[in-house]
């Protein structure tokens, strides 16, 4: 998938993000994970090849910020550029998850309206508690596709208050990594029901490292946490 990390480096705000999988990967290379820093591909999306074309081609979907957060607080000197890019570039669509929604009003561009068309808004919420503080917020903000992320998964989470006509889908997951957190089935499946009585589309993204299922713990190989997730087949389909 194409992914546009515009600037790499967080700092973590909750349980979610303890085992991070930025901090993990960069402490493989002795880097420091709460340094952010913008990175060579931040103008990704307006560069062009030898004959003048985008090098990201119209209808792509690019995956905005990854290595980070799109409205981390030490980035906002350069957001307005991004969204400056973003608005060229309206023939893409930007994909962008957040765990600062309540920075989203301060940061947004003045002409964004009721929300960009081609802007995806995610928010991760990985337990009840988390569930609460974002998406109270999330549910009055003007985007016009959002998405509820639930990975990873940390515990039972009740989202049905949310799941409304303006949330498109829910991604669920469990965690990666050698320090990851059980992921119980359970707490899969309950989100799914909660999604089938909403008519929201739900997708379960990875079991995790750590599985539980029938009360028994498996340890998935991260090559396969993506696959076992969907052999359960219980994905339900985009809403019309």
């Amino acid at each position: 998938m194409p992914v546009w990390n515009l600037w790499h480096g967080c700092r973590k705000i909750s349980e979610g993000c303890r085992n991070c999988y930025v901090y993990r990967i960069d402490a493989g290379f002795d880097r420091d994970a709460s340094q952010v820093r913008k990175t060579g591909d931040f103008r990704l999306p307006v560069k062009r090849d030898r004959r003048g074309a985008y090098k990201v081609a119209s209808g792509e979907t690019l995956y905005t910020c990854f290595s980070s957060d799109f409205f981390l607080d030490e980035a906002d000197e350069w957001r307005e550029d991004a969204w400056q890019m973003m608005r060229m570039r309206h023939d893409l669509n930007f994909f962008i998850i957040t765990k600062r929604i309540e920075r989203f009003l301060s940061c947004v561009p003045s002409d964004w309206g009721e929300g960009w068309e081609h802007v995806t808004i995610g928010v991760t919420c990985e337990n009840q508690a988390m569930a609460d503080r974002r998406l109270r917020v999330f549910d009055s903000l003007p985007v016009r596709h959002k998405y509820i992320i639930c990975e990873p998964l940390l515990g039972p989470v009740d989202i049905s208050r949310w799941l409304n006509r303006s949330v498109e889908s829910v991604v669920a997951g469990g965690e990666s990594g050698g320090e990851a957190r059980p992921c119980h089935y359970d707490w899969v499946l309950a989100l799914r029901d909660q999604c089938r009585v909403a008519g929201v589309a739900f997708h379960f993204k990875q079991t995790g490292a750590k599985f539980v299922k029938d009360g028994r713990l498996w340890t998935i190989p991260r090559r396969k946490q993506h696959s076992q997730a969907a052999r359960a087949g219980i994905d339900l389909p985009v809403r019309l």
